[in-house]
């Protein structure tokens, strides 16, 4: 694999998911709990699918040729999706969305405050901008995942069992492979070693002041950093490439 190939997976692997838990908080629009908490989801949506954007620009560019940022988001198969099993999860209830939410944005703070110091001007670049959206959805996630925790004994009840549900997933997000390890080198790559300290630390605060037990470190799914996913991602594709598909030569 060469540095050129390998930093074109790297961004793949970031814009798929940015990309498809964009979609996912797109399912709520119109569908929210609260108007405002409508609002909030569409807009959170929205600044996950405008960082996928800006990676599969750059991901277009380094494989060249005629492939553009739309193709690869609209036409590429299940198996050549390489986003984190955790991004696909369906919404769930609110607690669940929250908690997919909240695992995602924890780790998302502190890999894209890592990512600004990559050698690669664009992805450095890309990680300045993010971090300041990524705040946000920590603080929006944070305070959401306190408040059901903290709340009645039903929204307690749900919100330990997404948890609980979900935190299978999680072990994924901190998984290296030889595309990471050639970056690191390079000085591309983010280290996820730290990432994961900083991660747990501070999922296990927020969690605590929500009054949710943090789950013990058992089982952990993996496989979407190799294409292998859960049916969950099928069912999202199906939607989100549904009109590229049944008209691909059409001109917008």
């Amino acid at each position: 694999m060469t540095k050129k190939e390998a930093l074109y997976n790297y961004c793949l692997r970031m814009a798929d998911d940015a990309l498809i838990v964009g979609h996912r908080l797109s399912e709520w629009c119109s569908n929210g709990p609260i108007l405002e908490e409508d609002l909030a989801l569409t807009n959170l949506s929205l600044d996950m699918i405008g960082r996928a954007q800006a990676i599969l620009t750059y991901a277009a560019e380094l494989k060249g040729g005629n492939i553009t940022a739309d193709d690869l988001a609209y036409r590429r198969s299940e198996r050549e999706y390489y986003n984190h099993l955790l991004a696909e999860q369906d919404n769930g209830d609110f607690a669940y969305t929250i908690a997919r939410q909240l695992f995602i944005s924890v780790f998302e703070l502190y890999f894209y405050d890592a990512l600004q110091q990559s050698r690669d001007t664009t992805l450095a670049a890309i990680g300045a901008k993010t971090l300041k959206e990524v705040k946000y959805h920590v603080r929006h996630a944070s305070d959401w995942a306190i408040r059901l925790g903290d709340g009645t004994e039903e929204s307690h009840k749900r919100m330990q069992q997404a948890v609980n549900d979900l935190w299978m997933y999680t072990g994924e997000l901190f998984e290296m492979d030889n595309t990471e390890d050639l970056l690191l080198h390079e000085g591309l790559a983010v280290d996820l070693a730290p990432v994961k300290s900083s991660w747990q630390k501070h999922i296990k605060e927020v969690l605590s002041e929500a009054t949710i037990n943090t789950p013990e470190n058992g089982y952990m799914q993996t496989g979407g950093l190799k294409g292998i996913h859960t049916e969950q991602l099928g069912h999202v594709l199906s939607e989100m490439q549904y009109l590229q598909r049944a008209y691909p030569d059409a001109k917008w």
